[in-house]
């Protein structure tokens, strides 16, 4: 019999204290899996319409086959798989700051772990994706036919300060280095859309929206939304 709540792993990092959990749901006694950061609440397996959609958005904007996908954020790995999903999809790497949420998935604490690294499309790898935008790519480097990022709240709500000079002018033009001809953008917000974050994006990207995404919210019983940004290279 699993308690109401079970902690799965707690570790402290740079950002602070760590805690994956999980709960049985009184109602139905499904098992949630929750992500905690100090004491705020980052993810949880109740929600994870939006983060699928990051990925149904960003990749239905793509042309071509043979796509190769770069995630930044590996959270509950809902992102990926939906990537995966497609089957156009040759690689798929994800980056993630935090060692111990990519260990969660290589020891398949969760629900969609064995999928994502079973898969030998998927390359799991530690690191700031935020440095790794603002690195110029090497000669040989890989371009990406899509970057999708589920890391902050928003662009104005950001888990680290380092983090906000990728939603200006100056970061979103580094980070479309890393972007093949045609290459797309897309971003998940917890916010409304934002005219001026977009009209920032529209000023890198030549085809730039905000998609508005509703899903059924369990905890208050009505509708609860988000936002993802899509922006395409032309």
């Amino acid at each position: 019999m699993i308690a109401r709540y079970e902690e799965l792993d707690w570790q402290r990092t740079r950002m602070g204290e760590l805690m994956l959990r999980r709960r049985a749901d009184p109602a139905t006694s499904e098992m949630i899996y929750e992500v905690k950061l100090e004491d705020e609440y980052l993810m949880s397996s109740l929600f994870t319409v939006a983060e699928e959609e990051l990925a149904t958005l960003g990749l239905a904007a793509a042309t071509g086959d043979h796509l190769n996908v770069l995630v930044g954020g590996l959270g509950l790995g809902y992102t990926a798989v939906t990537a995966l999903a497609d089957a156009r999809v040759a690689r798929l790497e994800v980056i993630d700051a935090l060692p111990a949420v990519i260990g969660w998935h290589e020891r398949k604490l969760l629900p969609v772990s064995a999928q994502l690294v079973d898969d030998p499309r998927t390359t799991l790898t530690h690191d700031d994706f935020f440095a790794v935008m603002r690195q110029e790519p090497g000669a040989d480097a890989r371009h990406h036919d899509a970057i999708l990022l589920d890391v902050d709240h928003s662009p104005r709500h950001t888990l680290d300060p380092s983090h906000a000079d990728l939603y200006t002018e100056a970061g979103l033009t580094a980070l479309a280095r890393h972007l093949a001809d045609h290459g797309v953008f897309a971003l998940w917000s917890d916010d409304p859309p934002d005219e001026e974050f977009l009209n920032t994006l529209g000023a890198i990207f030549d085809d730039s929206r905000a998609h508005v995404v509703d899903f059924d919210n369990r905890l208050t019983g009505g509708v609860s939304s988000n936002t993802v940004y899509v922006g395409v290279r032309r």
